[in-house]
Order: C-alpha cells, then structure tokens, then sequence
C-alpha cells in the first residue's frame, strides 16, 4: 500500500519540481539567488499551494471521524486529486517568461527526478507508519533538492561550458584581423549595440551579439554558431553581475575597442558596494591592448570620476558635461524621435533619429565615435541614425491593441527610469505608467524606488503599479511629492494592470510599460 502512495506522491510533486526548476533558472541557475528568494517567498509558496495544504486537514478529519478507513488510500486519493489541481493551475498561468528547457534544464529534470525517487523510496523503505504528515512535507521536497541537483550538476555543466568556450576561443584566434568591440555598461549597452551594429555594418560585414546575449555562454553561442569569416567586425555586448565578470569576458573576446555606457547601482546586490561595479565595469578600458581604442560617457560621474591606468587612446562624449570629444547640442525632442547636433572639435554635424530620449542620444554619440575611428563617414553616420529603428523594449513608441504604448520594459534603471518619464511627459492625451519598479539595487532599493515615486508628479496622470511589496516605496514616494493618489492604483499582476489600462485609456493616451521584472520576482 506504501507504493501506491508513493507512486500517487510523485504525481503530485511533478508541478512543484517544474516550479523549482523554473525559479532556479530564472536566478541565473546560482544557488545563492534561489536561496534568497526561496527565503523571501516561503509564506506566499504556502498559499499558493492551499489545495495540498487543505487536502493534510481533510485527511486529519478523515483518520479522526471514520474509523477504520485506511488513512494510505485517502492519502494517495488526495496527492492525485492535488496533482492534478497543480496541473490544471499551471497550465492557466501565464508566464512572462517560461521555464527553457535547454539542455541544461533538461539534464537537471534526470538528476531531481533521480534524486526524488531515491527520497521516496528511502519513505517507504525507512519509515514503518507512514501517514499524511510524511507526505505533506513532501509537497517542498523538489524545492530543497535544487541544491544537491546543483553539486552532482556543477562538475559537468563546468565540463560543458569549458569545451564550447574553448571552440570559441579556437575560432576567435582563426581570425586574428577580426575588429572586435565590447561594449558594457549599468545600462544602455544592448541599445548601444544595436545603434553600433546600425552604424558600423553601413561600410563593414558586421555582426552583432543578439537580444541579450551577453554572458561567456552566450557569446560563445554567437560565435560557434553565427560568426563567419566574412565577418570583419563583431559587436559584443558584456554584461556583468559579479566582480570579475567583465574580466572574464574581456580575457575571452580579447576585443581592441571597448566602450562604457553608464555605471550606477544595478547588480548592487551581487557586486557588494559601488567600488566593485565601478572597478569592474572599467575593465573594459582597462584591460584594452596599448593600439586600441575605449569610449566614455562623461556625463556619468562614476565614469568621469575614473583616473584610467591604460595608456590606450580613448574619446569622451557627453551631453551635459562639456569638456568631451563628442557631444551633442542644440537637442530638440520630439513624441517621435529627436534631433541634435554633434560637436567635435570643429566639426558640427546635425542629426536626425527616431529614438526617443536623451539616453538614446548619448548611446548614439558612443557609437559615433566608434565609427568615426573606423574611418566611416559623417554622411553614413546620418544616414544610419536616420534609418535606426527602434530597440525591442527600450523606450519602444509602438501601437498594442491600437493604443499607444511606450515599451521599455527590459531592465529598468534609475537613470534609464527618469529619462522615460521625461520622454512621457512629452507625450499627447492622458499619460499612464504601468511598473512593478526596480530590483537588484541592494541596500539602496527601496531609496531608489522611493526617488522613482516622486518624479512621478506632473510627468504621469495615471499610475498602476504592479505587485503590492516591491512597490511600497514608489507609492510613499508618490505620496510625499503630492501626488493625488486618486489616480494611484496598486495591482497583484501584470495582467490586471492592463485591464485598468484597456478600460479607461483612450488611443489619444500613452501608456509607458517600464519594467517587467520576471516572474520569480513579480509579487
């Protein structure tokens, strides 16, 4: 009878062994990630998983108050019943982004799966009496046994990535007159990497890293599987979340040009303190060889305030701070797109985009002085920044049902998230904001989201903030700014928010999407 409830056991654990996985995942498959959230969201898992926890009460009332009935069949009856409530439940959700069953994934379902037939049997072997308490704890088993999946996974998933980075290191080295740019930043580098590819592909066969490949697994995807020889120049985009990341990856790629978008606060929770970013970030400079060439956005004091060890050439651009190589004036914005003019040294040249934003502004003057030191001409360089289109989710003007949306939902910033309220504020009819705020800002979190509320008054009329934790501090801020909090609403999910959105917006209206934190941390 044990193995009836066993088997009926793990039915009922195929959900929550999918959910593990898909958190684990969602925090960049690092055990120290998932620990923190499962930490955080141990209360909420428990409610969600009220059909379990109510299916030990029924099963306590039943060994009570029926005499004689065997408590194993009502337990196997319930774990089915459970699992197949967890099924219909997660086959209704909708998922930002879903759990990717790469190959990765998939050669952690055998070693859980292993480990969680070994538990089971070990329930059924071991303990003589088995009721549902036995069972009941095991609802979280799948959540606890991420950790040991990842030890016995480590060793291979090492082996794995050292053998595709090595074929990528072997095809790098085949091609030794490959120009090769690395561009990083807080913020701002995948935008910057499409505005260079733009830029550079005009007069060079160009390719770029996609959407946002921007870890050694990534790039080494990029380069196995698209990098060809006819490809003179390769765009890399270099995202960093611990120190000695951008090492790493400036170790790998090895590129001659090297750009710093921005620095600021992202990631403070992994990096520790400022210093750390700051100091990692400027590897991409500093780790550039003596013949090659780095960019810098001055406007940025972190960046600014840097004293540069490498003697490599370099250029500056900014927009506020004046003393750069590159800098843009006479700026008009428009609700669709901007105008400006570089000044360097004597040269003027005006230019025309349909990106929205001064951020925009400033990743197309990096890019500028890129393709000026490749020797690409002014006239290209205007033709290209005209014809740019705009980046998927970074301050994105686009049509959504028929309404107006402005879409910058990957990845918001402080500096990123005040830009986008002014380019709202710029905008026709009644303006929305639909945000779930920022993460990963560390201990400087809740300040950040607070200052990101009360810039909210007179650039917003509307505000539906998604998820009733994370956004507190935004609506504290709102309130201490006086905002009239009649036109403040504060939803559980994204999809809730949308419909206050479809059923009191006009298509005169502009809604601004900014943010959209991923599921494991949308609550």
């Amino acid at each position: 009878m044990k193995w009836v409830v066993m088997i009926a056991m793990a039915f009922a654990m195929v959900v929550p062994t999918k959910r593990a996985l898909f958190i684990f995942q969602q925090n960049r498959y690092e055990t120290g990630r998932y620990q923190a959230w499962l930490k955080e969201n141990l209360a909420r898992l428990a409610r969600e998983d009220v059909f379990y926890i109510t299916s030990s009460v029924v099963l306590a009332a039943a060994g009570l108050f029926v005499p004689g009935l065997p408590v194993q069949i009502i337990t196997a009856v319930m774990l089915v019943f459970t699992g197949l409530m967890s099924w219909f439940i997660e086959k209704h959700t909708h998922y930002i982004k879903p759990l990717v069953y790469t190959a990765r994934v998939k050669r952690q379902i055998g070693f859980i799966v292993g480990l969680e037939v070994l538990c089971l049997c070990a329930l059924v072997i071991f303990l003589y009496d088995l009721d549902y308490l036995a069972y009941a704890a095991g609802w979280f088993l799948p959540w606890l046994l991420i950790w040991p999946m990842d030890g016995m996974t480590a060793p291979i998933e090492a082996g794995v990535r050292a053998h595709y980075l090595n074929d990528a290191k072997r095809i790098l080295a085949s091609d030794p007159s490959l120009i090769r740019i690395g561009i990083t930043g807080s913020f701002g580098k995948t935008t910057t990497k499409n505005i260079m590819q733009a830029m550079v592909s005009q007069q060079y066969n160009s390719l770029m890293t996609p959407a946002s490949y921007n870890t050694p697994m990534g790039i080494t995807r990029t380069i196995r599987e698209m990098l060809k020889p006819i490809h003179q120049v390769f765009v890399c985009e270099m995202g960093a979340d611990h120190v000695g990341d951008i090492r790493e990856l400036m170790e790998f790629v090895n590129p001659s040009i090297g750009v710093v978008t921005s620095i600021g606060p992202q990631h403070l929770n992994t990096f520790g303190c400022q210093e750390n970013i700051t100091k990692e970030k400027m590897n991409v400079i500093e780790m550039l060889p003596q013949d090659g060439f780095g960019v810098m956005n001055y406007d940025n004091p972190f960046i600014r305030g840097w004293n540069v060890k490498n003697k490599v050439a370099t250029a500056t651009y900014g927009i506020h701070y004046e003393k750069v190589d590159y800098r843009a004036v006479d700026i008009t914005y428009t609700s669709t797109g901007s105008s400006f003019t570089v000044v360097h040294g004597k040269e003027r040249i005006r230019l025309e985009t349909k990106l929205l934003g001064e951020l925009n502004i400033l990743n197309i003057l990096s890019a500028v002085a890129v393709a000026r030191y490749l020797g690409i001409s002014w006239q290209t360089i205007a033709r290209a920044v005209s014809a740019m289109q705009q980046v998927e989710h970074r301050l994105e003007l686009k049509k959504i049902n028929g309404y107006r949306f402005i879409d910058d939902a990957f990845n918001a910033n402080p500096t990123g998230s005040a830009m986008a309220l002014e380019v709202l504020s710029m905008m026709p009819g009644t303006r929305y904001i639909v945000t779930p705020g920022m993460i990963d800002l560390g201990e400087k979190q809740e300040e950040v989201n607070h200052r990101f509320g009360t810039l909210m008054k007179d650039r917003v009329d509307e505000v539906i903030l998604v998820g009733r934790i994370q956004t507190a501090p935004i609506y504290a801020g709102l309130m201490e700014s006086g905002f009239d909090m009649e036109h403040v609403k504060v939803v559980d999910k994204v999809s809730e928010a949308f419909d206050i959105v479809y059923s009191t917006a006009s298509r005169q209206d502009t809604i601004l999407l900014e943010n959209d934190l991923p599921d494991a941390f949308n609550h």
